[in-house]
């Protein structure tokens, strides 16, 4: 198992870029424009939104003073200044927007889940293999510092070979009630393509492993008429509540290994969890920012908890990055330099394959086999 290594070369050489922004909802304001209007050699050139409000508000926030505003993103793309889009829609859309934007000869920055489908993932794929251009997709849990630290310690041997992995993403009463999130249409499903997407990308980095074998899905509505007072973010309207509460999924890899991820918005237990690997050599617990590393030594069991600093990233080491800003900034440094993005088209696809496995497992009954 390796682990590229690249070349530092400094930020503040690096040229202008122009973007467009697709989408100025909830996770434009809260990820990607403040992260990106951090970045000197970045200018937020135009912006599109379906509620013209939301579009306008951000042009006067995060624009240049030039910056324009659409409803239609087709002529957002017309504008040939512009290099990168980032694609902050809906999960249903963004398939069709990303697709068009690397067409248009943009390099695409794409808000997980990478699509509603897997035929549309693989649509995606293709359309960048076929355009040149650079697509990323937001798993911004690889752009920590513990993530970072934990794949090279993994891929250095710290904790042998993994062969059992649980991807753990679980709210006891987490219902979002804002945006399109209990809209199966509009989403693809609930919770496992919300919160269970960021599990299984963070875990399949950290294992480096894509080669699905199988897998087996469940999938639950049980608890939004009972738990609809309860919730964190407002009352439950069960009418509503178009996607699973709870969905869990066993996964086997063509190498032997396994994993169990699980995801829920409503379910009777501790929220949280941690993402474990277990290798023949050592087992790995990831708890926040810290690396729980579960380890024997000339017999003697230990656990050593390990707080990696900026300086386990693979770039722009000593900087105080939050995960979004280091996500926005390596993929712009991704963008200038020609290099592969943090999370690579390639890899996001595999993780909607399992995604949509799972529910199609759920529904039909069946295991799910990869050819």
């Amino acid at each position: 198992m390796s682990i590229e290594i690249i070349t530092e070369t400094k930020y503040e050489d690096m040229r202008e870029i122009k973007v467009g922004i697709i989408g100025c909802g909830g996770i434009a304001n809260g990820k990607h424009m403040p992260a990106l209007k951090r970045l000197p050699n970045v200018k937020m050139v135009a912006f599109c939104d379906i509620i013209p409000e939301r579009a306008e508000a951000a042009r006067r926030d995060y624009g240049t003073p030039d910056a324009v505003v659409y409803t239609d993103y087709r002529d957002l793309l017309k504008i040939p200044d512009i290099e990168v889009v980032h694609v902050l829609t809906p999960n249903k859309s963004h398939a069709e927007i990303s697709i068009a934007a690397l067409e248009a000869g943009k390099h695409v920055m794409c808000e997980k889940p990478m699509a509603a489908s897997s035929a549309e993932a693989h649509a995606m794929v293709e359309a960048a293999r076929r355009t040149g251009k650079k697509l990323t997709i937001g798993y911004q849990t690889r752009s920590t510092t513990a993530y970072q630290f934990a794949r090279k310690f993994i891929a250095g041997g710290g904790i042998g070979e993994v062969y059992y992995a649980k991807a753990p993403a679980v709210r006891r009463r987490g219902v979002p009630l804002w945006g399109v999130f209990l809209d199966k249409e509009q989403q693809g499903g609930g919770p496992m393509i919300d919160i269970g997407t960021h599990s299984i990308d963070a875990c399949l980095y950290l294992m480096n492993n894509y080669d699905v074998a199988s897998v087996t899905g469940v999938t639950f509505r049980k608890l939004p008429e009972i738990a609809r007072f309860s919730n964190e973010w407002g009352i439950i309207n069960p009418d509503e509540f178009e996607v699973e509460d709870a969905a869990m999924g066993f996964v086997k890899f063509k190498n032997g290994a396994a994993l169990y991820v699980e995801a829920s918005w409503l379910l009777n237990i501790e929220s949280g969890g941690h993402l474990t690997l277990c290798g023949t050599l050592g087992g790995i617990e990831m708890r926040g920012d810290t690396v729980r590393v579960n380890g024997e030594k000339d017999g003697a069991l230990f656990t050593q908890d390990i707080r990696p600093n900026s300086t386990s990233r693979d770039h722009f080491k000593g900087e105080n990055l939050t995960p979004e800003q280091y996500e926005a900034k390596q993929w712009i440094y991704s963008v200038i330099n020609d290099l592969p993005p943090l999370v690579k088209p390639e890899e996001a696809c595999v993780v909607s394959d399992i995604i949509e496995s799972i529910y199609k497992s759920a529904e039909t009954g069946k295991t799910i086999y990869f050819d």
